[in-house]
């Protein structure tokens, strides 16, 4: 059995990770982490990590603020990581990479097995369409609620996009400001937010008299529950290091 703490038991990750955790016999949450200690949980939520009992893994679905405090009480207290949270400032992403020297965290912009195996199938296209002249565009639109855009999905594929095409694309947000012709070497990326869409990312390579479509639409956010159960009980009981969606697909 792997003991588990929810970091950010309030949220509605919190209740789609409870509810999908209480189906898995592998499993126990044990306790919460949350701002609104009262949220209903079949388990104690507390205000802080230092209050919460043992665990095997932490599960972290939070914002980015709550983040630096995570990673100092996972290594002090060699708590294997699952870093959900996405938006991250550069100074916490080497925070992240300096934690991981010294406990497991896999970190991952999002959960899915389809949006990881699409992440491996970009980084292949890019290779071939991007020297032969095509250009790259990222779409994604999520609900309203969203705190970060665009969203670290997208970074994501726009990372496997550009890994592929050789590093050298430069990531354009906002073409308001400017009148010119697109640069070959650049790659836009827009963020719509409404409603309560769970998440679409589209990648588009365009070239000559033809258009090539990558897409990945998320019907409901309990993809990204599963994929973080499943990869806190693959984390429990490893050694520091740095860890992804991949390692655990296998």
């Amino acid at each position: 059995m792997v003991r588990v703490i929810m970091h950010g038991a309030g949220g509605y990750m919190g209740a789609v990770v409870t509810e999908f955790a209480a189906k898995d016999a592998e499993v126990e949450i044990v306790a919460g982490v949350d701002v609104r200690t009262e949220v209903a949980r079949p388990y104690p939520v507390f205000a802080t990590l230092a209050e919460c009992p043992e665990a095997d893994a932490i599960i972290d679905f939070s914002t980015a603020k709550a983040v630096d405090g995570l990673l100092a009480y996972a290594v002090e207290k060699q708590v294997p990581l699952v870093l959900c949270t996405t938006g991250l400032s550069e100074e916490q992403l080497a925070k992240v990479e300096e934690a991981a020297k010294k406990v497991a965290v896999l970190r991952s912009a999002n959960m899915s097995l389809g949006v990881n195996l699409l992440l491996k199938l970009l980084k292949e296209a890019a290779s071939v369409l991007v020297p032969a002249g095509f250009d790259a565009e990222i779409m994604e639109m999520h609900h309203r609620r969203k705190l970060d855009a665009p969203s670290g999905t997208a970074i994501a594929l726009a990372d496997s996009v550009n890994e592929g095409a050789g590093g050298d694309l430069k990531y354009v947000y906002d073409r308001s400001e400017r009148r010119a012709a697109r640069d070959p070497k650049e790659m836009g990326i827009v963020a719509l937010r409404g409603g309560t869409v769970p998440g679409t990312h589209d990648v588009v390579f365009a070239g000559e008299d033809e258009l090539i479509e990558f897409k990945h639409t998320a019907y409901s956010r309990s993809i990204f529950a599963k994929g973080a159960i499943q990869a806190a009980k693959y984390l429990a009981g490893k050694g520091a290091g740095m860890y992804s969606m991949a390692d655990v697909i296998g």
